[in-house]
């Protein structure tokens, strides 16, 4: 929720180092788990009405979480992952909890994770849009 405890929808997240995005979204997809260093890491398509992204799962959460789940996350980021990709995710700050499953209404697209995101000439701390790389996830494809 932001600071007049509204949830943040997909299409509103702006990539930002801090832990600031609450919101909640359904799992669409769910990829194979990657061993990174010593940690098991798993990308998910995840989705709410507006958008879609890709949703980096740590650890136990790799096995915690299906397709189908709705999931709450509270204090999450929107940022570069290790392999310069851009998803969401908990970070450290964050938590994510399972509220639900099978029922909410979700869009593929846009997918916020395919799109170029440029320094604010006016605001450089802030991101904006630049381009879109594509329209739906390139790592996961469209579900129809």
């Amino acid at each position: 929720m932001d600071r007049e405890g509204r949830m943040t929808c997909l299409k509103n997240i702006v990539p930002a180092a801090e832990n600031n995005i609450n919101t909640q979204f359904i799992v669409l997809d769910k990829g194979r788990k990657i061993l990174e260093g010593q940690n098991k890491t798993c990308l998910a398509l995840v989705a709410d009405e507006t958008a879609s992204v890709h949703f980096q799962f740590w650890g136990d959460e790799c096995d915690a979480f299906e397709p189908s789940d709705i999931i709450h996350l509270a204090n999450g980021i929107f940022s570069y992952n290790r392999n310069n990709n851009l998803v969401l995710r908990a970070g450290r700050r964050g938590a994510i909890k399972k509220v639900g499953e099978f029922t909410m209404v979700f869009v593929e697209t846009p997918n916020m994770s395919e799109i170029t995101w440029v320094p604010d000439p006016d605001r450089p701390s802030k991101y904006m849009q630049d381009s879109v790389i594509s329209s739906h996830s390139r790592v996961f494809p469209p579900l129809s």
